[in-house]
């Protein structure tokens, strides 16, 4: 691991220059006095006067809050042993001609530097940050990517004790990991979770942290926007902020100005790995759920509804006759799944979850994640046209996930097959026994294959590949190419737009797609 490198999300990238970095852990040794001696230029142009400000915006001083909070917020010190050849900086032995004078010197220096004829192994460090939640239970929360693969967890306090630290449980879709230290060992200053939800856009904010690896330090700045995606996981709801988040800030706590933890400060974005003002917090309200489970049980155990979704766009919409474009799309039902029973069926709209509204699809797995396994709920839909209500009973989603990630083969596309029909740009026919074996299509699968698709058409941009069963159409089954071709002509007729298409897979697996009718 580079020393001065700092571990980037999990998944997203946000322009050509500019970098998402998980904020941040930081290698040690790392501190370059560089770092603080970049400067901007002084404007020359003359300053307009300032207006005058009351002294109600914003906290006058911060002292007697930073004093009260500083001891719970520590450092958190990891190691890791590598062998040579995986750590980083490790020059790799050069390429040399057989029998060269110099193969046996490079041979003893880079199979001997770390001591082991295998490539030895290395002990390499980082830094984050972390905050005590129970002062008597001695349990501390972090960040996952920064104690992530750790050999040793040392917790540093700001009075320069330290204790050695056991992993309690980790989340990789929040990022949260779980901590315990021995309380009998040392005295402990805990801090509590706050209500996230009632922090507004403009709001105060401080964050308490370790960044640099120089000890605690705090910024101050205000909340600059609220339910963030990122892309940083599959429950991104994070609170962006302008107080500064720095190198080594990493799990460390977000606090509101009644000294409450209102959110875990993960991520930066950044030209350079230094703060400009663009931070990124858990929020309480979904950290406080993760934390319980894993202090109680080491893992989560989090709802599972058993669905497939996509986003509800406007062409989709429209070709359901919604107004507007809400919800998440039921693209497809888990076998085996809560709700293969048919409460929920494939081409259902959810636009509302034990009371919570869906107003687009990522709202749907963290509510349904957030709620306990085996509970029972109501469930708002549309499904064709008309708003009903059905109940269903919540599975766990870490049991469902194998079922839910089944893989979807590709279709193989053998030579074109005859079609009876050509619609927007697709060439469809009957699914005969021959054209099963053609494509590899399971007996299960029922409606009609599409066997070629003009590169140049709507369907190809969307995707839709030969071999492929259309199996809806505006969620009426079809069956024959007549059936294609007379229900596009129905929705023409209609006055639609687009045409909303389910399409299977030869695996069986459902998506929608939706087509212009142009």
């Amino acid at each position: 691991m580079n020393a001065t490198s700092v571990r980037s999300a999990q998944r997203g990238r946000i322009g050509r220059t500019t970098r998402l970095l998980l904020a941040c852990v930081l290698a040690v040794p790392s501190f370059s006095p560089m770092a603080f001696a970049q400067q901007q230029p002084l404007s020359t142009a003359p300053a307009a006067p300032a207006p005058v400000q009351p002294s109600t915006h914003g906290p006058a001083s911060v002292a007697d809050l930073a004093e009260k909070l500083l001891g719970a917020v520590v450092n958190i010190s990891t190691s890791q042993n590598v062998k040579g050849t995986e750590a980083p900086n490790t020059v790799p032995m050069p390429q040399l001609p057989e029998g060269s004078p110099f193969q046996d010197f490079f041979e003893d220096f880079f199979k001997n530097r770390d001591g082991d004829d295998q490539g030895g192994s290395q002990k390499v460090q980082s830094l984050g940050s972390g905050f005590v939640v129970d002062a008597d239970e001695g349990i501390l929360v972090t960040n996952n990517h920064v104690i992530a693969d750790a050999d040793e967890i040392e917790v540093n306090f700001p009075d320069g004790s330290k204790l050695k630290a056991q992993l309690v449980g980790t989340d990789t879709k929040t990022d949260i990991a779980v901590l315990k230290v021995d309380p009998k060992l040392k005295k402990l200053t805990a801090v509590k979770f706050g209500d996230s939800n009632k922090m507004r856009i403009g709001d105060w904010v401080m964050a308490i942290g370790n960044p640099f690896g120089l000890g605690g330090s705090v910024t101050v700045g205000i909340i600059s926007a609220r339910n963030r995606d990122i892309n940083a996981g599959p429950y991104d709801d994070f609170i962006q902020t302008d107080a500064a988040i720095n190198r080594g800030n990493s799990g460390g706590p977000l606090f509101n100005m009644d000294g409450e933890v209102i959110g875990i400060n993960t991520a930066i974005i950044s030209p350079s790995g230094g703060s400009i003002g663009i931070g990124f917090s858990i929020p309480a309200e979904l950290a406080v759920g993760v934390v319980d489970q894993l202090r109680h049980y080491g893992e989560t155990r989090r709802g599972w509804l058993g669905v497939r979704i996509q986003p509800v766009t406007p062409e989709v919409a429209e070709s359901l006759g919604m107004k507007t474009a809400k919800g998440a799309l039921v693209a497809g039902v888990i076998k085996g799944g809560p709700v293969d029973n048919g409460s929920i069926q494939p081409g259902d709209v959810i636009i509302k979850f034990d009371g919570k509204d869906v107003h687009e699809m990522r709202d749907l797995p963290r509510v349904v994640a957030e709620s306990s396994v085996g509970k029972a709920v109501d469930v708002i839909l549309i499904r064709k046209g008309a708003e009903q209500t059905v109940k269903v009973t919540l599975g766990r989603l870490e049991d469902g996930e194998k079922l839910a990630s089944a893989p979807t083969e590709e279709v193989k596309q053998e030579q074109a097959i005859p079609s009876t029909a050509t619609v927007l740009g697709m060439k469809v026919g009957e699914l005969d026994e021959e054209i099963r074996k053609t494509f590899e299509i399971p007996p299960d699968v029922s409606g009609v294959v599409v066997t070629e698709v003009d590169p140049k058409s709507i369907a190809a941009e969307r995707g839709i590949l030969a071999g492929e069963v259309i199996t809806e159409i505006a969620q009426e089954t079809v069956s024959s190419p007549k059936d294609v071709t007379d229900r596009i002509a129905a929705l023409k007729k209609q006055g639609r737009k687009n045409a909303l298409l389910m399409m299977a897979s030869k695996s069986g697996e459902l998506r929608f797609v939706t087509l212009r009718m142009d």
